[in-house]
């Protein structure tokens, strides 16, 4: 093959542009998860406070913020560099505000029983900003989904927006069902490890949300379809996932025995735990493709 130098440069420039324009994204991102919480310095937990419970819920925002950029140049849509960078401008601005708002909501619905800015900036509560993180990251996950699409309008890419959050919820309820604790109080109490194991299950159901979003569909019944089958999926998926941890990964140990029922937390069985609802939603995803 001829090595063509003009064609090198000119994929370098590109390749230079958009990553530039990355960047720019990300830093917008940035200045707007400050402006919403304006009353913490970020520098300040991250570096003089050491705060590692604030590292967890600010890495997972940055996560959640490359998903979503990711999501936007994935889309359909990538053509022509000029229309490409108005779509990615334009759909990028608007992922990361969903992807704020959706850590307001977490924050004000799914989390309402205490205040995650207390229990993250005050108390340092590693469980309380491991959560805040995944919700980030689930979040991603979903935005990832839609504007990789990138031929849905404003209006379809909030409806599907809007349901994810619902699912969410639906995802506290069922894990509080399906577990002998009740999941805040223990997160109130600095159990890092039930913090560790509500996020696993909270990822794993944004990853088959994800995917639900992207498997291919004429129409809206056919999307909506999509959606309900995965989420019934994920949903059923918890207790069985929690009973084959108990049974498989933990053979000689309970897990809720190891999560609560002792002085000091388990948080390696809170990982394994963690790790088995996200394998196992990555599993289901390929049986499907």
């Amino acid at each position: 093959m001829e090595f063509n130098i003009l064609e090198t440069i000119d994929s370098l420039v590109v390749a230079v542009i958009y990553l530039v324009v990355s960047f720019a994204l990300f830093f917008i991102g940035k200045i707007i998860y400050q402006l919403i919480h304006r009353s913490i310095n970020v520098d300040d937990e991250l570096v003089e406070k050491d705060n590692l419970a604030f590292s967890f819920a600010n890495v997972g925002y940055y996560i959640g913020l490359v998903l979503v950029i990711l999501g936007v140049y994935s889309g359909d849509g990538i053509s022509h560099i000029t229309e490409d960078l108005i779509d990615v401008a334009v759909y990028g601005l608007l992922s990361i505000i969903l992807l704020n708002l959706s850590v307001i909501i977490s924050d004000k619905l799914i989390l309402r029983k205490f205040s995650l800015k207390k229990e993250i900036i005050e108390d340092q509560n590693a469980g309380a900003g491991i959560i805040e993180g995944s919700f980030c990251v689930a979040n991603g996950l979903i935005l990832y989904g839609v504007m990789s699409g990138n031929e849905d309008s404003f209006i379809e890419i909030m409806i599907l927006w809007a349901i994810a959050q619902v699912v969410f919820m639906l995802v506290g309820f069922v894990y509080n069902l399906i577990t002998p604790y009740n999941v805040l109080k223990h997160i109130e109490k600095d159990n890092v490890a039930v913090g560790i194991g509500f996020s696993g299950a909270v990822i794993a159901i944004a990853n088959l949300v994800r995917f639900g979003i992207q498997m291919e569909a004429d129409n809206w019944i056919l999307v909506g379809e999509n959606l309900l089958l995965e989420t019934g999926i994920g949903l059923l998926m918890l207790p069985i996932v929690r009973f084959l941890t108990d049974k498989i990964l933990l053979p000689k140990r309970k897990l809720t025995d190891e999560i609560v029922n002792q002085e000091k937390p388990n948080i390696g069985a809170a990982v394994i735990e963690a790790f088995a609802y996200i394998g196992g939603s990555l599993l289901i995803c390929a049986s499907f493709s």
